[in-house]
């Protein structure tokens, strides 16, 4: 098959929102905005023996592309509508492309997420998903909005997907009862888009979790101008994780790991009683973990009191292995 077999055959799949004037097919997607809405665009870039091994499983492959993405839009608070998609094979395998088809279509459809446009191209194995949502003007959730006193909250439990890694990589043995568990979380995150909308008109900033904690809440601390101090003691570790390692390596993997794709967000003290409601309509959990304070800008790690030095950094793409 060539590059424009495989696109009609697996590729061209029909969409039922109204708002796609033009699809695959032609020189560029046409897509009508709802009115006094705006845009909302995220690309991320996945690469093979990077992001995934060269032999997982397609079909996790192809939910996992999209949901990194569709992360981006929970953590601004925006309603997902449209993708556009580009890969780079080595080879034209069918049952790869049937695959990896199989698990991003499953999840475009489940957030009714219409696949617009893309490309495709022969070379090392990459994935490049383009994400497009739409937001009420003046409702986007930004970095730069945390304030002093703010409390510092995330949903669900943190490091699971980097205690997946780890043992996919032998490096931990994580017990019978719980390895399909944090293989799932890390294979197959959950973008958490209706938290993120739930939290446009309370949260006064958010990001989801990438690469970690500690490195991605700098990011909010940097933006805001301010100091975040987290208590360790507070980070929400699942039962899988506590039955693996130590609480101390818990923490590490909450701080550093990375993959989480949940949401770190900032709640005014004044709308903290309203964030429960909220939430619970979204059947997502939520804790607690810090608090935004004046001074020195960056991330400050305390445990009982006292200051915590991690052992490790935080995820970086350009950061040699040995440091």
């Amino acid at each position: 098959m060539n590059e424009f077999d495989i696109i009609k055959h697996y590729f061209t799949v029909a969409s039922h929102r109204k708002d796609v004037l033009m699809g695959p097919g032609d020189d560029c997607a046409l897509l009508q905005l709802p009115a006094n809405s705006v845009l909302a665009v995220s690309t991320d870039t996945l690469v093979s023996g990077v992001h995934f091994f060269a032999d997982m499983d397609p079909m996790a492959l192809g939910h996992k592309a999209l949901a990194v993405n569709l992360s981006d839009l929970a953590a601004m608070g925006a309603d997902p509508c449209w993708v556009s998609l580009a890969l780079t094979l080595p080879e034209v395998d069918e049952n790869w492309i049937k695959g990896f088809c199989a698990g991003f279509f499953e999840l475009a459809e489940y957030y009714n997420v219409a696949l617009v446009g893309g490309d495709m191209t022969r070379g090392p194995l990459s994935i490049t998903v383009t994400v497009h949502g739409t937001l009420p003007e003046g409702k986007g959730l930004r970095r730069n909005g945390a304030r002093v006193g703010d409390g510092i909250y995330v949903t669900g439990t943190l490091g699971d997907a980097a205690l997946g890694l780890q043992q996919v990589l032998g490096n931990i043995t994580v017990p019978e009862a719980h390895r399909d568990f944090v293989r799932t979380k890390f294979e197959h995150p959950h973008p958490r888009i209706l938290a993120g909308q739930a939290l446009r008109d309370i949260a006064s900033s958010a990001l989801d979790l990438s690469d970690g904690l500690a490195g991605d809440l700098a990011h909010v601390a940097r933006a805001s101008g301010m100091r975040a101090q987290l208590e360790l003691e507070q980070l929400p570790l699942s039962a899988a994780m506590l039955a693996s390692v130590s609480r101390e390596q818990g923490w590490e993997l909450a701080l550093t790991g990375g993959d989480d794709y949940e949401l770190c967000f900032t709640v005014p003290e004044l709308h903290r009683g309203l964030l429960e409601t909220a939430l619970a309509h979204c059947g997502v959990k939520f804790t607690r973990v810090g608090r935004m304070l004046a001074g020195e800008v960056g991330v400050e790690l305390t445990s009982e009191g006292r200051p915590y030095q991690l052992a490790s950094k935080s995820w970086d793409h350009f950061r040699s292995g040995t440091e």
